[in-house]
């Protein structure tokens, strides 16, 4: 069993999509990023290259590199899962956390959870996530930035 922890955090800016949990969140702002910006799916997959010491998400797709301009982050997950396949790991379970002040995450939860159920090829039930905002707190609060930690168990399997 190997056990990972994986955060991520991005500007908002007006004017942009919001990706979160490979799902567009209708709103007011978008998270600001080389890729399409999703702080939950890039918190994931750092927990996961992390449970196996495999450095990070920037180490796998550099933001400097531009294939990845603007990229889906269902990909990198994708890449991500078939890493951990690679090494005869399966996820066990995954928890997460997001931190946005707005718009309310909680009804779209159920959908980014069988996104990314999918996408692992795990159980909806194996996928927590969890929204929580910052109390109108710092960057986070006052809806300049989001935040989305992660926490996964990694099974080696036979």
């Amino acid at each position: 069993m190997r056990i990972g922890f994986g955060v991520d955090v991005h500007q908002l800016k007006e004017g942009i999509p919001l990706m979160i949990g490979g799902k567009e969140i209708p709103g007011p702002h978008g998270a600001v990023g080389h890729s399409d910006a999703d702080a939950l799916l890039h918190a994931i997959c750092d927990a996961m290259l992390g449970a196996l010491s495999l450095r990070d998400i920037g180490y796998h797709f550099s933001d400097t590199d531009p294939k990845y301009k603007g990229i889906d982050s269902k990909i990198l997950l994708k890449e991500v899962y078939k890493l951990i396949c690679e090494k005869n790991y399966r996820l066990v379970n995954l928890d997460s956390t997001v931190i946005l002040e707005r718009p309310k995450l909680n009804p779209h939860i159920p959908e980014m959870q069988e996104i990314i159920a999918g996408i692992l090829e795990v159980e909806v039930d194996q996928v927590s996530i969890k929204a929580t905002t910052h109390e109108k707190v710092d960057s986070f609060g006052e809806s300049k930035a989001i935040k989305a930690y992660c926490v996964c168990l990694l099974e080696a399997h036979s």
